[in-house]
C-alpha cells in the first residue's frame, strides 16, 4: 500500500482511505500524546478502525523491520485495508481477552510477579535443616518438572474413585447392577460373566462380599483374560473376555472414548478434590519447606496482594543488609532480599491501585473477568516505561464498579503523562467525558455504520445530531433515562441461608421470584460467586433431585440449561472443578416455585471458525432444509447435508470448508489466502449452482442478520431465530461470521437469543453476568427492554451487573461489598433501587443516586 512518510513534527496519526470491514473509505485525523475515545454503538466500525486499521498497520509496520526468519515465530495479523496511514508511532494494543484456557495460568505467571517471588524463595528462603544447597527458583513452580508434585503433576487437584460413588447401593448384589460404574447392555452381561469365570460371587449383596474381594473387583490394574462360554445362547461359541476393574473402566473411557455422551456418564463416578500429597498446593515437599518470613509460596500465593504486600515491607526497609551474609539456611537479611522485595512490592503497587488488591497471586486466570485481565496486562505495560507509543485500549472499564473505574483515569493520565498516546475504544461514558478528544463512528452498526461522523474535542460533540452517544454523553441536553416502571412485587421468595463459598461467610441471601434482580458491588465483593455459583448449583441440583434419570435436557420443563458454546466440551454441570472451592449452605427454601433454571455466560460459542452465529442459533439447519428442497437440488438427490461447510460432499476440498488457504512463504512468515478454487465461499461449484431465490448458500451465510431477516422472512424456524437476534442488538452480524471474531458481549446476547427463540414452560431462573459488557447504552435499552418482557412473561432474572441504568431500572437490589476479597463477601443492603441509592455504607448508592436524579 502507499504510504506516506512519518512526520515527526505532525502532532496527529492521519488515516486515509480506511476500508477495514465496514468502514467506507475513511479519512480521520488523531491526534498524538492525548486520550482519544472511540464511540459508537456495537457494530459502528470504531474497533475496525482503532484496532483493525490504525494498531494492525502500526503492527504491520514494526514486523517489517524484523529478520523474516524470525518473523516467522510471531503471531501477525492481515494488512488492513486503508490506503495510507502518516504519522504512526509503534503501538501495543490491550485487548478483551477471556483468561487462558489453562488452569495453569494465573494472576502471578501473567504479571510476571511469580518468577520474582520464585527468586525471592531460591535466592534469600529460610531452608532447613539437612538441605545443602539451595533449590532453584524452578523448584518453586507447579509448572515445571522439577517442582510439580508427582501425584497430581502440579495442577493440586486429584481426580479419583471411591467405593462409594462406583458402588451407589451396596445392598444390591452384581448382578442386579451394584457396580454402577460399569458400562450398561452387553458389555454389562460380559463383565458379570467374567466375574463369574474368576470365582466371585455375583448373587449376593454388595456389602456381604469380603472387603479384599470388593476391592479387587473395583480398583485392580489387573486385566486377566478368561474363556466365557455363553449360557443363554447355545449357538454362540466360546470367547476370551478381558477384566476390567470399575476403576480402570472409569479412567480409560475418559480418556480414550469418543462417545461425548459416555465421558459424561462415567464422570458422574469421578470424585475430585485437593492432591493428598501436596495438599492442592501443586508442589514437591522440598519447596514447601522453605520459608519466607515464616510462610510458604503456597501461603504467599493465597494472600490477597494487599496482605502480600505488608508481608515483604519490612524486608525493603532493612537498614543492615549489606552487612549480613547469606547462609545456607536463609538469606531473608541480604541485599538481594532487598532487591527482590523492592522489585515485587513496587509492582504490586501497581495493582492495587488499579483496584486488583484482592486478587492473590495464585488465583486462577480462567476465574478472572476480561476488565480483571486487562487490567493486570495493563499494570504490566505501566511498568515497561515505553515512550512515545500509541496504547490502545479495548473497553477498560468494562466489568468495573464505577467506584472502580476512577483510578482507571488515573492510569490512564500516567500513560499519557509519560509521553504516550492512548487510544480508548469505550462505552462508559465518564471515561468518554475524561477524553481529550472524540472519535465518534456510525451511526448505526454495520452496512448502516461504518462512518466517522465527528472527531475533535469532546464538547464538540453536542452539536452532532446524528450521532447516537450525543444524548447519553450530554444528557442535559435531552432525557435518556429508560422508561421507569413500577416496581414489581415478588411473587414467591428464594432465599438460601448460611452460604459459605470464597470471600462469603455465613451469608444469607434473598431473591424476589418473578422480578428483575440486579446484583451489585465493587471488583471481588463476591457477586458472581453468589449468582454463578451459589444460587445456579443450589437451584441446579433441586432441579435434578426431582427427576428420575439425572440428565439435563433443554427440552424438559425441570431442566438446567448452561448456555456454553461448543468449545466448552462437558458443561460445567459434570466437569470436576479443579479450582473451586467447596459450597456449603445450611438451608433453602423457596426452591419449589423454579421449574427451569438457565445461565447465560460469555464464554465463546466455539473456538474455531467453523462455529458461527448460524450454526450456534440452529437456524442454518432451516437454511440447509430449504435448498436441500429446490428443484435442482431434488433432481441431484442432494439432501441438507450437502450445505453444510463442515463435511466432505458440499464443501471446497481444496480448503476443506475453511474458506481460506495457508500459504508458506519459505523464510517469510506464513500468511493466508483466500481459497483460489472456491474464492472464499467454502463451497465446490457444484453445490453453488443450486440457488433459493437467487442467491447460493454462501450468499446467504454472507447476509448480516437484518438483511436474512427480510429474505428468509418465509422461512418460519429461520425467521424466529433472526427476530431474536435483531431484538438484542445483533442485526449487523453476518450470519457466517465465525465465532472467534466476536466478543465476550455479543456471545452472550446471541445466547440470550437463542434462548428467546425458545417455547418456554414454567417458572424459568434466567441468570447473567454483566450482560451489558460491550455495549452502548443505547443498545443496553435495547437489551433491557428483552430482559423485561422475560420478567413480564412470569419469570425471573438475575444480573450481575455494574452499569447503573440497569440496576436503576431494576426491581429489586442486591448490594454486596464494602470492598474486595476479604474485606467484602457481606450483603451491605437490598431493596428497591431508591432505597439502596440511600443507603450510607453502600459504594454502589452515590452512582445510583446519580443516575435516578439525572
Amino acid at each position: 500500500m502507499p504510504e506516506t512518510p512519518n512526520d515527526p513534527t505532525d502532532a496527529f496519526v492521519r488515516v486515509r482511505g480506511a476500508n477495514e470491514n465496514n468502514l467506507r473509505n475513511v479519512d480521520v485525523d488523531v491526534p498524538r500524546n492525548r486520550i482519544v475515545a472511540f464511540t459508537g454503538v456495537s457494530g459502528s466500525g470504531k474497533s475496525s478502525l482503532a484496532f483493525g486499521t490504525i494498531f494492525t498497520e502500526a503492527q504491520r509496520r514494526y514486523l517489517e523491520s524484523v529478520a523474516p526468519y524470525a518473523r516467522r515465530l510471531i503471531q501477525q495479523g492481515h494488512d488492513p485495508h486503508v490506503e495510507s496511514i502518516s504519522g504512526l508511532p509503534p503501538a501495543v494494543a490491550l485487548q478483551q481477552r477471556r483468561g487462558a484456557p489453562s488452569s495453569r495460568s494465573s494472576v502471578g505467571t501473567v504479571t510476571t510477579l511469580s518468577n520474582s517471588l520464585r527468586m525471592l524463595f531460591s535466592r534469600a528462603g529460610t531452608f532447613p535443616e539437612g538441605f545443602t544447597t539451595r533449590l532453584d527458583s524452578d523448584a518453586f513452580s507447579p509448572n515445571t518438572a522439577a517442582g510439580a508434585c508427582p501425584e497430581c503433576h502440579g495442577i493440586g487437584v486429584s481426580h479419583t474413585v471411591t467405593e462409594d460413588s462406583l458402588v451407589p447401593d451396596p445392598t444390591l448384589s452384581i448382578r442386579d447392577g451394584a457396580i454402577a460404574a460399569w458400562p450398561g447392555a452387553w458389555q454389562a452381561k460380559n463383565l458379570r460373566d467374567i466375574t463369574i469365570a474368576l470365582g466371585y460371587d455375583v448373587e449376593r449383596p454388595w456389602h456381604d462380599l469380603d472387603q479384599a474381594d470388593r476391592d479387587w473387583i473395583l480398583f485392580t490394574d489387573e486385566q486377566p483374560v478368561v474363556q466365557i462360554t455363553p449360557q443363554r445362547d447355545r449357538v454362540a461359541k466360546p470367547y476370551n473376555g478381558m477384566f476390567w476393574s470399575a476403576k480402570k473402566y472409569v479412567f480409560h473411557t475418559l480418556a480414550d472414548s469418543k462417545s461425548q455422551m459416555m465421558r459424561t456418564k462415567v464422570l458422574q463416578f469421578v470424585r475430585s478434590g485437593p492432591c493428598p500429597l501436596c495438599h492442592g498446593t501443586g508442589l514437591r515437599r522440598e519447596a514447601l519447606a522453605v520459608t519466607f518470613a515464616g510462610r510458604t509460596i503456597a501461603e504467599l500465593n493465597a494472600l490477597p496482594m494487599t496482605e502480600l504486600a505488608e508481608v515483604l515491607r519490612p524486608t525493603t526497609q532493612l537498614t543492615d543488609a549489606a552487612h549480613a551474609l547469606p547462609t545456607t539456611h536463609s538469606g531473608e537479611r541480604t541485599d538481594v532480599a532487598v532487591a527482590l522485595t523492592t522489585d515485587l512490592l513496587a509492582r504490586i503497587t501497581v495493582l492495587t491501585d488499579l483496584g486488583l488488591g484482592y486478587l492473590g497471586l495464585g488465583r486462577v486466570t480462567t476465574t478472572l473477568s476480561p476488565g480483571e485481565m486487562q487490567r493486570l496486562r495493563l499494570a504490566t505495560q505501566l511498568r515497561s516505561g515505553l515512550f512515545g507509543v500509541i496504547y490502545a485500549l479495548d473497553e477498560p472499564s468494562a466489568g468495573l464498579h464505577p467506584a472502580d473505574a476512577e483510578p482507571l483515569l488515573d492510569v490512564l493520565e500516567q500513560l499519557k503523562r509519560s509521553g504516550n498516546s492512548v487510544f480508548v475504544v469505550e462505552h462508559n461514558m465518564n471515561v468518554v467525558r475524561h477524553a481529550d478528544w472524540i472519535v465518534d463512528v456510525g451511526p448505526g452498526a454495520g452496512e448502516g455504520g461504518g462512518d466517522v461522523l465527528y472527531s475533535g474535542a469532546v464538547d464538540g460533540l453536542a452539536a452532532v445530531e446524528a450521532s447516537v452517544t450525543r444524548p447519553f454523553l450530554f444528557p442535559d441536553q435531552g432525557t435518556t433515562a429508560a422508561d421507569r416502571r413500577d416496581v414489581r412485587e415478588p411473587a414467591n421468595w428464594l432465599t438460601v441461608e448460611g452460604i459459605t463459598l470464597h470471600n462469603l461467610a455465613d451469608v444469607d441471601a434473598a431473591i424476589p421470584l418473578g422480578t428483575f434482580v440486579a446484583v451489585t458491588g465493587v471488583s471481588g465483593s463476591g457477586k458472581s460467586t453468589l449468582v454463578s455459583r451459589v444460587l445456579r448449583d443450589v437451584v441446579r441440583e433441586h432441579l435434578r433431585s426431582g427427576r428420575d434419570d439425572g440428565i439435563d435436557d433443554p427440552d424438559d420443563d425441570a431442566t438446567t440449561t448452561d448456555l456454553a458454546g461448543d468449545d466448552a466440551g462437558l458443561t460445567e454441570a459434570t466437569v470436576p472443578d479443579a479450582h473451586a472451592d467447596t459450597l456449603t449452605v445450611r438451608r433453602a427454601t423457596g426452591l419449589e416455585h423454579i421449574d427451569r433454571l438457565v445461565r447465560v455466560d460469555q464464554k465463546p460459542i466455539g473456538r474455531t471458525p467453523r462455529s458461527n452465529l448460524a450454526t450456534y442459533t440452529g437456524l442454518f439447519d432451516a437454511v440447509r432444509t430449504i435448498f436441500a428442497k429446490t428443484d435442482l437440488a431434488r433432481e441431484r438427490g442432494y439432501t441438507a447435508g450437502r450445505f453444510s461447510f463442515n463435511v466432505a460432499g458440499g464443501r471446497c476440498e481444496t480448503c476443506l470448508g475453511e474458506g481460506f488457504v495457508s500459504v508458506e512463504l519459505l523464510f517469510l512468515p506464513g500468511s493466508y489466502g483466500r481459497c483460489p478454487t472456491c474464492h472464499g465461499a467454502r463451497y465446490n461449484a457444484d453445490t453453488l449452482e443450486v440457488t433459493y431465490d437467487g442467491k447460493t448458500i454462501a450468499d446467504v451465510l454472507a447476509l448480516t442478520v437484518e438483511q436474512a431477516s427480510d429474505f428468509l422472512a418465509p422461512v418460519p424456524a429461520a425467521a424466529r431465530s433472526l427476530q431474536a437476534l435483531l431484538e438484542v442488538g445483533l442485526g449487523y452480524l453476518r450470519l457466517g461470521q465465525p465465532a472467534t471474531e466476536l466478543s465476550g458481549g455479543e456471545a452472550q446476547r446471541i445466547k440470550l437469543a437463542t434462548e428467546l427463540q425458545r417455547v418456554r414452560r414454567g417458572h424459568t431462573l434466567y441468570l447473567l453476568d454483566e450482560p451489558t459488557t460491550g455495549l452502548h447504552p443505547a443498545d443496553v435499552r435495547r437489551l433491557l427492554a428483552q430482559l423485561h418482557a422475560l420478567v413480564d412473561s412470569g419469570d425471573t432474572v438475575v444480573v450481575v451487573e455494574h452499569e447503573m441504568d440497569v440496576v436503576a431500572a431494576a426491581d429489586w437490589v442486591v448490594d454486596l461489598g464494602p470492598s474486595g476479597g476479604d474485606a467484602g463477601g457481606r450483603i451491605v443492603t437490598t431493596g428497591t433501587p431508591d432505597a439502596v441509592a440511600k443507603h450510607p455504607a453502600s459504594r454502589t448508592a452515590p452512582y445510583l443516586a446519580e443516575r435516578l436524579n439525572r
